[in-house]
């Protein structure tokens, strides 16, 4: 393990930069602690994240939080690597890393760059410009600053950390320089950047969320017999709306061709009364007229979605998202369709979407792992396993990529002309803004290569083109959309 120097502000660090150093202490580094001087944020910042995080009931301390000083520890080693998180420390004999935000060396113009509306990215540079980490971080909550600026230094802790077991490794992926950073923290002018954008943006969502639903999606479906979305990278038509009430919706669907004449879509049923879902299914005909009602086939204490169902060893498997639980479990078909029982807990941790991918005898899951705070949507991992059972065994790359345009996947793997195209969720206009297909260049135990997402368009007669699930089984195709919904 490497020997770290972590340069911090020498008072009133923040919470993150706290969590970081001891993060780096529990992967087994030798941590040393070094004090800097370094510019405060500005009191009127800090007092209106404090207002906005009592508005929105957030009791817990947040990681923008100015805390007590971190001590100072000192190492009986000289440093491999040293990480300086103030963007000021002196230079070194040691190789050091500066984190940007927003392309400042300062965590506050992150501050302000939330506040004016803007996501800013991350990314981690050496003295001489060249980049060594980046990260897009996804921002769930944009009508909020306080709640946004969280988001953001989560994956700042993130960065940090996939920053530190690189270097460990031998930086072996590949580097780029860039234009020096600036300094400073760009807080001239905040209060007015938070006045003119922040307060109106705030009064929007507000007024939006008495008027309509905070989501609701819908699920299209079609039968089609030539290229899909998935080859011609746009909707297209012929699309049916499976109906519902309003007081509940369904998502993330995932087809299965059953029988001669029938096929099932399994989705996400999430009531809105109740805000949790369970996983149901829908009988769809030869004609493409929905048979029967929908059918509850799955429901657990916490929150399900995402249910990827496969055959494998004679049995059909389902693998739906549970991070509510904070494990990810693998269900197998007591009796199809509608009996599920548990056969084993995969992974334990906030992973989202699992999504599974069979090669050269290995199989490989691609999912999203919260790393303790921030979004759901903005950090890859990949597992190996010998079989979908286990036991999985994480990348050593992992993180893959922190980017809020690419990092989520949207549905089961495709193959294109022999390509595999994962179907991946585009944060960039908020969660659910839309989809693309990122085609897996390389993957093996060493490397996971994906290619940057060519967008999917929403040409074509389906009403919500805000995608953010895509799938297929046979000449089933399935999509979902985010609709606007007033309340009742």
């Amino acid at each position: 393990m490497a020997v770290v120097d972590v340069i911090v502000p020498a008072s009133r660090p923040r919470l993150w930069q706290r969590v970081l150093v001891e993060r780096l202490r529990a992967c087994g580094h030798d941590v040393a602690v070094l004090h800097q001087s370094a510019d405060p944020w500005p009191a009127a910042a800090l007092q209106i994240l404090r207002f906005e995080r009592r508005l929105f009931r957030r009791r817990a301390v947040g990681l923008a939080t100015p805390v007590e000083a971190i001590t100072q520890v000192q190492t009986q080693r000289p440093a491999d690597l040293r990480l300086d998180l103030t963007g000021v420390a002196p230079p070194s004999p040691a190789p050091t890393v500066r984190l940007t935000f927003d392309g400042r060396f300062s965590d506050f113009a992150a501050v302000s760059a939330v506040a004016a509306g803007r996501l800013p990215d991350l990314q981690a540079v050496l003295a001489d410009g060249t980049v060594v980490g980046r990260a897009a971080p996804m921002i769930d909550k944009r009508e909020a600053t306080a709640l946004g600026i969280e988001d953001v230094l989560a994956r700042a802790v993130t960065l940090g950390l996939s920053v530190v077991a690189r270097f460990d490794g031998g930086w072996t992926q590949e580097r780029q320089k860039i234009a020096p950073a600036t300094g400073g923290a760009g807080g001239s002018g905040f209060v007015g950047r938070y006045v003119t954008s922040a307060l109106p943006r705030l009064g929007r969502e507000a007024l939006r969320r008495a008027r309509f639903r905070h989501a609701h999606w819908r699920v299209g479906y079609r039968f089609i017999d030539g290229p899909g979305v998935a080859e011609t990278g746009m909707l297209g038509d012929g699309w049916r709306q499976l109906p519902d009430d309003g007081t509940h919706f369904y998502a993330d669907p995932f087809p299965y061709a059953w029988r001669q004449g029938e096929h099932l879509i399994f989705v996400e049923d999430y009531p809105h009364a109740t805000g949790k879902a369970i996983i149901s299914l829908v009988r769809i005909g030869a004609d493409g007229a929905v048979r029967g009602p929908v059918e509850p086939v799955l429901e657990e204490p916490f929150h399900l979605s995402y249910p990827q169902v496969f055959d494998w060893r004679g049995d059909v498997w389902m693998l739906p998202e549970g991070s509510a639980s904070s494990r990810l479990t693998l269900y197998r078909a007591e009796r199809f369709p509608d009996r599920w029982v548990t056969e084993a807990v995969l992974l334990e941790g906030k992973i989202s979407d699992a999504t599974l991918f069979q090669q050269d005898g290995s199989w490989w899951l691609f999912a999203t792992d919260r790393d303790g705070y921030g979004s759901t949507s903005d950090t890859m991992v990949v597992f190996r396993a010998p079989s979908p059972a286990g036991p999985w065994h994480p990348h050593r790359m992992n993180p893959i990529v922190i980017d809020r345009a690419m990092a989520r996947p949207g549905g089961a793997f495709a193959t294109v002309d022999g390509r595999p195209l994962l179907p991946v969720q585009d944060g960039t206009e908020g969660y659910g803004g839309g989809l693309g297909l990122s085609e897996l260049l390389e993957l093996d135990e060493n490397t996971v290569r994906l290619a940057p997402p060519r967008p999917v368009s929403g040409r074509g007669d389906w009403p919500y083109p805000r995608i953010h699930t895509l799938n297929r089984a046979g000449r089933l195709e399935v999509i979902d959309g985010i609709a606007a919904v007033r309340r009742r």
